[in-house]
């Protein structure tokens, strides 16, 4: 039985705590204040506090298209997650209930996929989409997503899938089932919190990716949020005031997101990390 913490022990944990949330936190609040000055008062006040508060920079992003970079980035991510999640949970599934010749290889060569570099894989993918005709386009991008959102959806849920017994599965082929029908409606199901934990962070990868969008998309109408806030510096000019108000706006999704999604990605993880 562990002994209860002492009154000086308690001052210590709460302190660290109390140090680890501002630290986290500074970042957040600091953008935030920062998003709503205008220039001369960033420069000239260099306070923490939202003296002279203003929403103009929000103002001037919504009238610059902001909302459509956000609704790209939304789409993009979107489909992205979803055709991943799809594609990946089959595979996961192929690899980690059926017997054939070579299956730890795939497994293996599915991770090293996905720590293959971003930077090494641009030139090829430019050529595919280029071969493809789909530069310059929507689902151009979201095609050249799946190839680091597909391999992380599959090998997080690999490890889901273990966690499971099969002898749920091999009950329901006993009674009937054909294994597609088991997979569909015994294993998927069960599966629900490790299916929402990947779809999490595989719309996070899609969202915050940048170095993609920045190549493949040319048409401003067709940016995501991290290319369009790219573009809002000029050369050597900062425009601090619109660069945090478009990091406060591409993080209220995201943040919704894990608030909404929270129980199910701790219970996603922790089944994952434990074979049944």
């Amino acid at each position: 039985m562990l002994d209860k913490p002492t009154l000086t022990q308690k001052i210590i944990y709460y302190g660290l705590l109390l140090l680890l949330a501002v630290v986290i936190l500074f970042p957040i609040y600091y953008m935030l204040i920062i998003s709503l000055k205008l220039p001369r008062d960033i420069y000239r006040s260099p306070s923490l506090l939202p003296i002279n508060a203003t929403l103009q920079n929000y103002q001037d992003l919504i009238e610059d298209g902001f909302l459509i970079n956000i609704r790209n980035s939304i789409l993009v991510a979107g489909m992205s997650t979803l055709v991943s999640v799809l594609f990946s949970s089959m595979a996961a599934y192929s690899l980690v209930r059926l017997r054939y010749l070579y299956r730890d290889w795939f497994g293996r060569l599915i991770l090293f996929t996905y720590l293959t570099p971003s930077a090494m894989l641009f030139i090829p993918l430019s050529v595919i989409i280029a071969r493809m005709q789909l530069g310059n386009t929507l689902h151009g991008l979201i095609f050249v997503y799946l190839t680091f959102a597909a391999p992380l959806s599959t090998w997080l849920l690999m490890g889901y899938f273990k966690s499971i017994p099969v002898d749920l599965e091999e009950q329901a082929m006993v009674d009937g089932a054909t294994r597609l029908q088991a997979f569909l409606r015994i294993l998927l199901p069960l599966s629900g919190p490790g299916l929402v934990a990947v779809s999490v962070f595989t719309f996070t990868a899609a969202w915050n990716e940048l170095l993609f969008g920045l190549i493949f998309i040319t048409s401003q109408d067709l940016r995501t949020v991290p290319v369009a806030i790219s573009y809002l510096i000029t050369g050597d000019v900062f425009r601090w005031g619109l660069i945090m108000a478009g990091a406060v706006a591409a993080a209220v999704p995201v943040m919704v997101l894990y608030y909404l999604a929270q129980r199910f990605v701790v219970q996603g993880l922790s089944a994952g990390a434990v074979k049944g």
